[in-house]
């Protein structure tokens, strides 16, 4: 077993990361971002393998990756967004899991996703936003996070709940 360290805001959390070969056996480590605008509205991105699907920017945590960094890459990658135009309001206090539907366990995914989430404020102009090297998503839209409750992926629902629950306080009316 080898043991890796994770950075949040401020503290270190300690776990035991084991390789195993089988999906049904784990749950990817990974990161997840909820972005607001000046106007509490969130970022939504289409998935492009899932017609109508709309999800927030997430991925998987590299081992040496801290989770602000992770986050981080993980924005810039799919949505184009940098960091200079990204500020953390908060974070959620502990990990939030779902398991995918079996027919999707893979090797890279595992059961499902365990991610630390962070709430960013964008500050940049609607154009720092590009989807052109995304292999995930198609489109982008600001809509108040109750659409996004209402059109995520059913096995995403508890923890998009569980932010909701969190961050309402940061998010515009429906």
């Amino acid at each position: 077993m080898e043991c890796l360290a994770i950075e949040s805001i401020g503290r270190l959390a300690n776990y035991n990361h084991t390789v195993v070969k089988s999906p049904a056996q784990y749950f990817r480590a990974g990161v997840g971002a909820v972005i607001i605008n000046a106007d509490g509205f969130v970022l939504a991105l289409t998935r492009s393998d899932i017609p109508n699907a709309w999800q927030m920017p997430q991925g998987g945590l590299k081992a040496s990756e801290s989770l602000l960094a992770g986050v981080f890459r993980e924005v810039q990658e799919e949505t184009g967004i940098s960091k200079s135009h990204l500020e953390v309001v908060d974070t959620y206090p502990e990990p939030l899991a779902y398991e995918l539907p079996r027919e999707v366990w893979s090797s890279k995914t595992g059961r499902g996703q365990v991610g630390y989430w962070f709430l960013l404020r964008f500050h940049g102009t609607d154009s720092a936003i590009d989807l052109k090297n995304s292999t995930e998503f198609s489109s982008w839209r600001w809509v108040p996070f109750d659409h996004l409750l209402t059109n995520v992926v059913d096995f995403k629902k508890q923890v998009y709940q569980h932010l909701n629950d969190r961050f309402r306080p940061h998010f515009t009316a429906s």
